[in-house]
């Protein structure tokens, strides 16, 4: 089958991927709306002054997010440890330059143990990038206020609040309220919002700092924003410098993500959720009348605005186990990756927010073919183990 969206693969040398799993890196997140490209290529044979033209992506961040500045760094991890490294040195470079020795300098960093996830890398290793301590609080599953005032100790540089579906959902302090105590204390709060919809409530509700993704919902080029307080985003620009200098970006990035913030603005956000209604509304009725297997449209966890697929397997009635559907599906032309991170508690999840036309029914007509030859016994059982080492074990087998 021949059509549009996988003309690209054959001369690329590439399998055909359907993602299925949400905005992930390890997927290439999400498709760039056509502003973005436009932009990008628009600026990649012209010089341009790199300080004014993160000037003008300052000003484009600040208007699309409430801030009082921003700037475009490679990541969303990136801008985590450049924020970090900000609120340890200020705009002082020789202290910039002195990280990742943060000898002299406040170097501690809260974040709360439930949100010390792993998103492709530990969290915690972007703050240890900046030369700084990770102080975890309360326990995985419940931190209360006064873990979180106890840890206030004079070496807090920062505290860390992580927004994402990795993270421990019940037990947590909430923003708002965690940012009230740490201001009562004077330290600033740096929120990971890398994969979140929302632009502005982060903000509102208390952070001094915001990171998001520029690939992820923004549908734009690799990279990461950094939005908030005008004197921490300056410091963490000025991270350029120091240990920021490997993570920085070039004029089209900046470029692709100026034309994203424009688009987000423009976008029609009700139309994009009734086509993304619509595809898991078909994968429902897909999945319908397979014993053993429970399918229901879900709520994005942290708020996000759509709706999954969540479909919860019994192996023993299924005929068999969810990460051996989700080992088939990926393993069929074209692979149809689906969110599979809980499928060793029988659940996995299928994501709408990034097909292009006519990706939907063959997810559908797929799922349903997968769920047949399961309930037949058909299926082969994956190893668990190598299942969740495959990320490490990706890299391990790379041949370039």
């Amino acid at each position: 089958m021949t059509s549009n969206w996988d003309a690209f693969y054959g001369p690329a040398g590439l399998r055909p991927v359907i993602n299925v799993s949400g905005t992930m890196t390890s997927l290439g997140a999400s498709i760039a709306v056509p502003e973005v490209t436009e932009a990008m290529a628009a600026i990649l044979p012209r010089f341009v002054n790199m300080h004014e033209l993160h000037g003008r992506a300052a000003k484009a961040i600040a208007e699309s997010t409430g801030a009082e500045s921003g700037f475009v760094t490679a990541s969303a991890s990136a801008g985590i440890t450049i924020a970090i490294a900000a609120a340890m040195t200020g705009p002082d470079m020789a202290r910039i330059e002195q990280l990742p020795d943060a000898t002299g300098m406040k170097d501690a960093v809260i974040v709360q143990t439930g949100h010390l996830c792993h998103y492709g890398a530990p969290v915690e290793q972007a703050v240890r990038l900046a030369g700084a301590r990770v102080v975890p609080i309360g326990t995985a599953t419940l931190a209360v206020e006064h873990n979180l005032t106890g840890a206030l100790e004079d070496d807090v540089a920062a505290a860390l609040y992580v927004v994402s579906h990795h993270v421990v959902d019940y037990g947590q302090l909430p923003l708002k309220r965690f940012a009230e105590l740490c201001h009562e204390r004077g330290v600033p709060v740096i929120v990971d919002a890398a994969s979140e919809y929302d632009l502005a409530g982060f903000l509102r509700d208390g952070a001094d700092i915001v990171i998001y993704s520029a690939h992820k919902f923004l549908s734009g080029p690799t990279g990461g924003i950094v939005a908030g307080r005008r004197d921490l985003v300056r410091a963490a620009y000025m991270q350029n410098g120091g240990v920021g200098r490997g993570m920085k970006v070039g004029k089209e990035t900046i470029a692709g993500v100026m034309a994203a913030l424009s688009a987000w603005s423009r976008r029609d956000h009700e139309a994009v959720r009734a086509r993304e209604d619509e595809a898991a509304r078909a994968w429902l009725q897909a999945a319908e009348g397979f014993e053993g297997v429970d399918a229901r449209l879900e709520p994005d966890p942290t708020d996000n605005p759509l709706d999954r697929l969540v479909v919860r397997v019994d192996p023993r009635r299924a005929g068999a186990s969810a990460l051996a559907i989700a080992a088939d599906l990926a393993a069929g032309e074209p692979a149809i990756i689906i969110r599979d991170h809980e499928s060793d508690r029988g659940i996995i999840q299928f994501d709408p927010c990034n097909l292009h036309e006519g990706q939907a029914e063959i997810v559908a007509r797929r799922l349903r073919e997968t769920l047949k030859r399961a309930a037949a016994g058909k299926l082969a059982e994956p190893d668990p183990d190598a299942w969740r080492r495959r990320s490490a074990a990706g890299y391990l087998a790379w041949e370039g």
